[in-house]
């Protein structure tokens, strides 16, 4: 392997060795690790404002931080985008994808693009997870900031932690958000696995397995 090689392979492996030696399971405050991979991952929220499943560079950076259950729902979400496209191939239909235009860690709208993030508090759950609240906020001063929390929920993976899901958590009649929604329900909405069913018909098969 030449040395232009080699600097490559290093650069492209570095993240992912870095965030999993800093956010291993071991040590004496596992709450307080959590929080710090989750303050991470949504410190390049901010800074990036991914829309829709990252890509490219993007993927790269948001990668480390998943689970490898997260990412693959991701793999499957992107091939049920797939086989959408293969059934509707007319470049003028818009993806009937909720993710399409959404900030997958954030939400919808505007809250794609927050300014702000802080880290809440960290709860412990019976199975040895972590649910890590966030409060995020949009908009810049003179205008007075609107706020809302999102819930990553951080497991143990391979001797380290990892985000394997996040909470849309509901807001209240004077908000759109009125129950709480999680990514993973984002990411198979309307797909059958790999495949696009529609909204209809994934609820049909949803009752007949009841």
């Amino acid at each position: 392997m030449n040395l232009s090689r080699f600097l490559l392979l290093l650069l492209l492996t570095a993240p992912l060795a870095l965030g999993q030696a800093a956010h291993r399971v071991d040590g004496p405050n596992p709450a307080s690790r959590a929080e710090a991979l989750v303050q991470s991952l949504y410190t390049q929220v901010v800074a990036r404002h991914p829309l829709g499943i990252p890509e490219g560079e993007d993927m790269k950076i948001f990668a480390p931080f998943l689970s490898k259950a997260l990412l693959h729902r991701i793999d499957l979400a992107n091939a049920c985008f797939e086989d959408w496209n293969r059934q509707y191939p007319d470049p003028n239909l818009k993806p009937d994808f909720g993710w399409f235009e959404s900030g997958l860690f954030s939400g919808d709208d505007e809250q794609a693009e927050p300014r702000t993030s802080q880290i809440e508090r960290a709860e412990s759950e019976k199975d040895g997870s972590f649910r890590v609240y966030v409060r995020l906020t949009y908009g810049s001063p003179p205008v007075k900031p609107w706020t809302w929390q999102v819930a990553a929920i951080v497991v143990r993976e391979d001797g380290h932690f990892a985000i394997d899901d996040v909470i849309y958590l509901k807001e209240g009649p004077e908000h759109r958000r009125l129950v709480d929604s999680r990514l993973s329900e984002y990411l198979s909405a309307g797909c059958d696995g790999p495949r696009w069913v529609g909204y209809g018909n994934q609820q049909n098969g949803q009752e007949k397995q009841r």
